[in-house]
This record gives C-alpha cells, structure tokens and sequence, in this order.
C-alpha cells in the first residue's frame, strides 16, 4: 500500500464518456482515457483491505490490491503480470465486466469505489503500448491434440491456456472470426474489435491454432471430432433465446436482438447487405423488449442508427436508486442501471407485458402492452406476479427488438450427437472436474452456466484448462 492516505486526499475520478453529440454519430467507443498521472492517482486510493472483499467477489479473483498498488508505483509490467496470472484477457474485462469488484469494494459503502475496471483497462493499455505482452511458448510438447468448439471468452481462455502447457489446440469457430459474442454481439462502441485482432495474433504467434468457418457438427462430425482429438472442449454459449409468444409474432419486422446487433457489427467490418437483409432502425419507431445489457446495446445501435424514437420495455418493476435494507454491501446491488446508451436518448418503461404486436400487409407498426403487478414472495425479496393490471398502452412500433435472453444451449446437431446430458434448464451437465457425461468432453462458461457475464465464462475456461491438462496427462 504505497499511500496509506490515499483514499482520503484523493476523490473518485471517473474517466467518463465521449460528448453524446459526437458518440452517437459513429461507432468507435465511448469511454475516454484518463491522464496516466490521474489514473496513478486514482490506484493510490485502494486501502489494501485485510479482508479484499474486491478478490472475493471478483470471478477470477483478481489480485486487485497487489496490482492497484504496482500501478501506483508506476511498474505497469508488474501490475500486467499480476492482472494476468488469474485473468487471460483483462482487456475485455477492463472494457465490458459490469464491475462487481467496485460493488464489493469497502469504499462503496460510501458510493467511493476505487475505479478498478478503468485502472485494469488501462494497465493492459499500457502494457500492450510498452511491448510487455509477448508469445508465451509452450517449454515442451505432449503429443496430445485438443478441439476447442466455440471462440467466445470462455474457448479463448481455456484455448490459449491448454495451448501454453504444450498440448496442440485447435481453436474451432463457425463464423468468419473468433470471438464470439465479444465480436459479435457487443458492440464497437463498447469493444473496438481491434482490441480481440491484437489478442489473438498473440495467441496464433504462440502456436495456437484457429480454423474459422468451422461448423462442428456440420463440417466435422462428432464421431470424427472424437476420433481425431484426444479431449474436446465445448464453449459454444447458450444462444437459443427466449421467444416472445404472442399474437403477431410472425410480423416482419420482429427480430431476436442477436440478429440485429451481430449484423451491425458485421456491417461497422465492412460486410454488406441487400436492402431486404438489413435491419436497419433508421427513421423507425423501434421498441426494445428486455432490460438488461443487451437491451441496453440494442438502444445504442439504434440511436446511431438514427431511429425516429427508442423505447425500452421491461417486465420487472424498477429497481430502486440506492441499495434496500435487504441487500446490503457488499453484495451485488440490485440498483437502477443507467448505460451510457440509456443516456443518449431512451424512453425506458417498467412492469409491463407484451400482449399483441400489430401490423398492415405483414409488417410491424404498433405493439399492446398491459400493466404488471408485483408482490413480494417470501421475505427474501423474490418477486412474482401477482395481478395484472387492465391499464394498458399502445406505442407505435416499426422495429421491435426481442432482448429477453438466452435460455440454453442450441442441442440440435452437436450437443445431441455427443450424447450429453443436461440439467433441468437444458444446460450441460458437467462433474467438478468440468466433464461432461462423455469423459473426453468437457464444457466451460455459457454452455453450462447459462447465459452469464465474460468475466465468468472467462473464469470457467482457466479453471476447466487445469482439469483437461490433468486427464491428457494420465490418459495413456
């Protein structure tokens, strides 16, 4: 702990955001940098707690104080080491983690958090600028070969770590580039996706190897993906959404949010499409169906789209500003959350259902939703829906946008040919050594997790790596 008085001489400094008037005019990311002076500062204000409640909530346990204070002591390749000894990609987690740490952190009992996602954002920032992220080469080779299916965070990190340890790994990705939901889902504006281009020349000058357009189960079967590979990892996410079921469904102009934000990402690379194929919000009364972050970055995209109006539609009631007696610090608060997307301008609406979706000659133009209701459970604050109100709403609606999750797994193909078994909400089912029914096959992040946040899937494929490296070793 270099100042012991850090956190009392020095306020919570946040970097901040790109003027609205010019972010919304393009994709490139909205957060700003802090001087490197004001982000040294900014670490000297973590107290090196006894108890780092910050590493306890944190999913890869990230060394938080150790590396706050190298950073304070300006030895940005420490602070690097440390970030990377739990964490393979602390540039997507400084960029896109919800920041559970900061929640957990003793300072926020105070609303004084110490900015640890911006400090880690920077720090891999600067260790990339200083030439500190080299190859890391395998010291010896095992003669085992590994099939990696699926290239989101959770493919990559188990990937790159199985890669490391000297086994020959081969990265499998059905789309055109690796990345998963980081590239495809979440947008520019959030994750340059330069930021997983400079990552993965990492990971390929370190002998990984990456075959894309690689549809696992389609273009190699299972039987031969056995046959050919000595362990198989799963880390294909949880991408079957949750459907809207109601009258109208059918309409044109009624989209899962994965098809509209995968397709801008798309186009921001330089992909085109027919008019017939674009999805485009452009002049359109859009309704966004789902509160959470992917809701959230279906309000952005179609802001830059330059929608005519954006309204957001949550089910649940809405939260409250500050923490309620029953969730105390430093749990996870169930809180309002404003993006930086909600800011740029949104009508948000809460405890409100989805009855019937409208239109003339097949295409969308209004939406019926009724009033929901809440009453608490049990007195643990779980909710659940108790009467339904007759006050209704109608809004006008030329693009509805379906963001109300993931449920599972897709089985059909792959997962069924596998033969595997999963639980009661159709994930994989896996023992505590990450395998699953099929003793050569392992699964990691979404795929038995269900849809979660990048730092657990990220969390799930280091941990998995360990247990896969064991059962290579020992299978003779």
């Amino acid at each position: 702990m270099g100042n012991p008085r850090g956190f009392i001489e020095i306020k919570r400094k946040d970097a901040g955001n790109r003027p609205i008037k010019e972010r919304i005019t393009d994709f490139g990311e909205v957060e700003q940098t802090l001087n490197t002076d004001d982000r040294i500062l900014q670490a000297s204000r973590c107290m090196d707690c006894g108890v780092p409640f910050c590493h306890w909530a944190c999913p890869v346990n990230s060394k938080i104080p150790e590396w706050q204070d190298a950073v304070y002591q300006k030895d940005w390749e420490e602070a690097a080491k440390i970030l990377h000894s739990t964490n393979d990609f602390p540039e997507f987690t400084g960029r896109v983690c919800p920041a559970p740490c900061e929640k957990s952190c003793v300072l926020a009992i105070h609303d004084e958090a110490v900015t640890i996602r911006e400090n880690e954002a920077a720090t891999i920032e600067r260790a990339f600028e200083k030439g500190f992220i080299k190859p890391i080469m395998p010291k010896i080779k095992t003669g085992k070969k590994v099939a990696v299916i699926g290239s989101g965070p959770a493919g990559m990190s188990i990937a790159a770590r199985l890669n490391r340890l000297g086994h020959t790994v081969t990265l499998f990705e059905k789309d055109e580039a690796i990345g998963g939901l980081l590239r495809f889902g979440i947008p520019d504006f959030k994750l340059n996706k330069g930021i997983i281009d400079r990552r993965v020349k990492v990971l390929e000058e370190e002998g990984l190897i990456i075959k894309t357009n690689t549809f696992i189960g389609k273009d190699i079967t299972a039987e031969k993906l056995l046959k050919d590979f000595d362990a198989v990892c799963l880390a294909v996410g949880a991408m079957k959404p949750l459907d809207l079921e109601v009258p109208g469904r059918e309409l044109k102009g009624v989209h899962f949010a994965m098809e509209y934000l995968t397709q801008q990402n798309r186009k921001v690379a330089g992909a085109e499409f027919s008019p017939e194929e674009r999805i485009n919000a452009e002049g359109k009364n859009v309704i966004v169906i789902g509160g959470g972050d992917t809701g959230s970055d279906c309000v952005g995209t179609a802001i830059r789209q330059k929608a005519k109006s954006v309204r957001q539609i949550e089910i649940m009631p809405k939260p409250p500003v500050k923490r309620s007696n029953g969730n105390p610090w430093p749990y996870w608060p169930q809180t309002l959350k404003t993006s930086s997307s909600h800011e740029e301008g949104c009508d948000r609406f809460w405890s409100l259902e989805t009855k019937k979706l409208s239109g003339i000659d097949g295409v969308v133009n209004s939406i019926e939703l009724q009033e929901v209701k809440w009453e608490s459970a049990n007195g643990n604050g779980q909710l659940k829906k108790s009467v339904t109100s007759k006050k209704g709403v109608t809004f006008d609606a030329d693009l509805v946008l379906l963001a109300m999750g993931f449920t599972q797994p897709i089985h059909e193909g792959l997962l069924n040919d596998l033969k595997l078994d999963y639980d009661s909400r159709g994930n994989v089912v896996i023992n505590d050594k990450f395998q699953t029914s099929n003793s050569k096959v392992f699964a990691v992040g979404d795929t038995v997790l269900g849809a979660s946040l990048v730092v657990k899937a990220l969390a799930s494929g280091r941990d998995a790596a360990g247990h896969v490296h064991e059962f290579l070793l020992n299978d003779k």
